[in-house]
């Protein structure tokens, strides 16, 4: 049976309550993908001291940079038309889309599924919910791929782990096994208009 992918936002949660919601699902390794692994306000999650924070409890530690957020505009460079991703609104999940077109997006993400195939492995960045935060268009991708992800919330008020299946995106569009686009939706004016 396949391993199911976990995604994470560290967020400012306290690196005992972190590592207790990685214990929670038998976390093994961790999968940084923040363009800059480490935080002014929350340094226990830099990339110099997580991983011997993580060591202890069993868990290692990688950083696959080529999965990370906070991508510039794209399309010149992947040769997308605006429209192709147009789904997106938001101009940093725009151009993060324009930018999971390309070579090191897919070779970063191969890298990841290899590893998930391994490992039981968790995706992490800062953001604490995934729907506001690029794990969110690696998820679909993921997804897209056959595997299983979910989304550890962090614990409800009886202190259970809250898990949320993944699903794919309601304006992607899986046009292969490594290519999803979120075409814009056309509003009703503009339907009007067409017909």
């Amino acid at each position: 049976m396949a391993l199911p992918f976990f995604t994470i936002g560290h967020s400012t949660r306290s690196l005992d309550d972190f590592i207790g919601l990685l214990r929670g699902v038998e976390i093994v390794l961790l999968v940084d993908i923040r363009t800059i692994p480490r935080s002014r306000t929350n340094p226990q999650f830099n990339k110099d001291a997580l991983p011997s924070a993580l060591a202890p409890a069993g868990i290692d530690y990688e950083h696959i940079a080529a999965l990370g957020g906070l991508r510039g505009k794209m399309r010149d460079k992947t040769g997308a038309a605006p429209e192709v991703n147009g789904f997106w609104t938001n101009k940093s999940f725009h151009n993060y889309a324009d930018y999971a077109l390309s070579e090191p997006f897919r070779a970063g993400l191969e890298h990841l599924r290899a590893e998930g195939h391994r490992r039981r492995c968790v995706i992490m960045c800062a953001e604490a919910v995934w729907w506001r935060c690029h794990r969110r268009i690696v998820t679909d991708y993921l997804i897209a791929s056959g595997e299983t992800v979910f989304h550890i919330m962090g614990q409800d008020r009886a202190g259970q782990d809250r898990l949320e299946p993944a699903r794919l995106t309601a304006g992607a569009v899986v046009e292969g096994p490594d290519t999803i686009v979120y075409p814009a939706v056309a509003t009703p004016a503009a339907t009007r208009d067409e017909a």
